[in-house]
């Protein structure tokens, strides 16, 4: 299947489920509190602020479908489960990473442009 003309151009190509997937507002959060390697659900939710135990389940459980993440239960009492990057997910820990210094260095200025988008309009109202 590697070798099929993907374009995400195209509506029925399933190369936009990808960037569904990528784009989602929680998976770069995930895989930043992942990039250190094996954590617990605990753990993930303690490092991706604000994100509900549904979500983050839900969230997780997609990425290991889509076989970014590797979740492993270990047999113990009371039962101890991990999260991983597969070594497909860690493939995309650069692009992420690019893109979360991109957003923290021009944060400031994207505020700044709404900021003034938000006056205009309220100057022609």
């Amino acid at each position: 299947m590697d070798t099929l003309p993907f374009d995400v151009m195209d509506q029925n190509c399933p190369s936009r489920l990808v960037l569904q997937r990528i784009g989602d507002k929680w998976t770069p959060l995930i895989f930043q509190a992942l990039k250190g390697g094996a954590r617990r659900f605990g753990e993930i939710r303690q490092t991706v602020d604000g994100v509900s135990p549904k979500v983050l389940t839900q969230s997780l459980r997609a990425l290991e479908r889509d076989g970014l993440v590797d979740r492993e239960v270990f047999a113990e009492v009371p039962v101890r489960v991990e999260y991983r990057l597969t070594s497909l997910g860690e493939g995309l820990l650069g692009p992420l990473d690019a893109v979360r210094i991109w957003a923290e260095a021009h944060a400031g200025q994207i505020l700044a442009a709404r900021d003034a988008y938000d006056d205009a309009e309220a100057a022609t109202l």
